[in-house]
């Protein structure tokens, strides 16, 4: 790399963090649009079998072996309460890395097709509306109107309570210190 692009690198890259603009791969569950920080990916896989593990909850779909690691597959239907439903051609598990304390998880999400990746500024993004006590709603971390939808911005260290990841631990088989 040159001194010039370099130096344009660095103006871009300073640009972006002035701007406040953040990544994310947005993807539909149940006809809705979700999104999570793109810097949480590992990786977009096609549907593939898991090995299913007993006396898990319904939401855990099984596990799979990601290059010598067992992750566990979660259904992101089952998890929100919604019906499940056959898996498609546009089936999808996204490997996401979840952060807790010091603990760091590797977790696949199943979910109905990937869209894309969105940049989305503070300017666009809204706070995640207030349900009160009747709705589990944070790990919602805001709302945001991209291309004339609305996508529901996830915060992926809140998805699970730290019970639920003691299971997801579990059916990993193994727990990963940070």
């Amino acid at each position: 790399m040159s001194a010039a692009q370099a130096m344009n690198h660095g103006a871009e890259a300073e640009a972006r963090t002035d701007d406040a603009t953040d990544q994310f791969l947005t993807f539909v569950l149940a006809g809705e649009h979700y999104g999570v920080d793109i810097l949480r990916v590992q990786e977009i896989r096609g549907w593939s079998q898991v090995t299913h593990i007993p006396n898990t909850p319904d939401y855990i779909h099984g596990v799979l072996n990601l290059r010598g690691t067992i992750v566990p597959i979660v259904d992101l239907r089952m998890r929100f309460g919604i019906e499940r439903v056959a898996n498609s051609r546009t089936t999808v598990i996204i490997v996401l890395r979840l952060m807790q304390g010091d603990q760091d998880r590797i977790i696949g999400l199943v979910v109905d097709a990937v869209s894309d990746v969105c940049n989305v500024g503070s300017a666009e993004r809204k706070p995640a509306p207030d349900f009160g006590a009747s709705a589990q709603t944070e790990f919602i971390s805001g709302m945001a109107e991209i291309d004339d939808r609305m996508v529901i911005l996830l915060d992926v260290d809140r998805l699970f309570h730290s019970d639920e990841l003691a299971v997801v631990d579990t059916a990993a088989g193994s727990r990963r210190p940070g």
